[in-house]
């Protein structure tokens, strides 16, 4: 004997069955090809990080093991994981362990991370959002997810005005995560929670001249 749900389930699909499809059609009249100086770029972007309470440290490329050493030093992590396809330069300054992440590595094993060390695929400067996108030097999405902090290096080339231009930097087909400052949420009190749902501090090293 089937259920109500059943029941109803079956009902809706059998309307549906019967029902006309008509095409659906879209808009896509996005507001598209918006640019920035990059002196102007960057102060968007640095600004709406710092409102979602990110830590920023513009340099140049050939500073990036050094501001990256300097900012894992500062946070006490002794023990950080990067994906496989980061640049093993930006480690340089770094004298930790570094554990290189695979897709065979459980979750407790990340969580006992200090850090975590990423590239990134773009990024938006009006809304201050980072995108990720499982590329080489990204890795997977549980590595910048699990540890207390991560350290995202952004190239300002990278970084587009406005969502539409950023989006259209990305490949359709990849995985894409896409971080707004650290991990923050309200509790039932609209007491800001951070760290519930990924890392609790997020560092963002833009290297201005790459």
């Amino acid at each position: 004997m089937s259920s109500a749900r059943d029941t109803v389930l079956g009902r809706i699909r059998d309307a549906l069955a019967l029902a006309p499809t008509p095409p659906v059609v879209v808009p896509r009249a996005y507001r598209t090809g918006r640019a920035l100086p990059d002196d102007e770029r960057l102060a968007l972007f640095t600004e709406r990080l710092l409102d979602y309470k990110a830590r920023v440290h513009p340099c140049t490329a050939d500073r990036t093991a050094e501001v990256v050493g300097e900012v894992l030093r500062e946070h006490g992590a002794r023990r950080i994981g990067v994906p496989a396809g980061l640049d093993a330069r930006w480690l340089a300054g770094y004298e930790g362990e570094v554990r290189q992440d695979h897709a065979d590595v459980p979750p407790a094993r990340l969580d006992a991370l200090d850090a975590v060390v990423t590239g990134s695929a773009a990024a938006c400067a009006e809304t201050g959002t980072i995108f990720l996108d499982g590329s080489p030097d990204q890795g997977r999405r549980a590595l910048s997810l699990v540890p207390d902090l991560h350290v995202c290096v952004v190239d300002l080339s990278t970084v587009e005005a406005g969502v539409p231009e950023a989006v259209a930097r990305l490949v359709p087909e990849r995985p894409t995560t896409l971080i707004s400052g650290p991990s923050a949420t309200s509790d039932i009190e609209l007491e800001r929670v951070e760290g519930v749902h990924g890392p609790r501090t997020l560092v963002v090293v833009i290297r201005t001249d790459a």
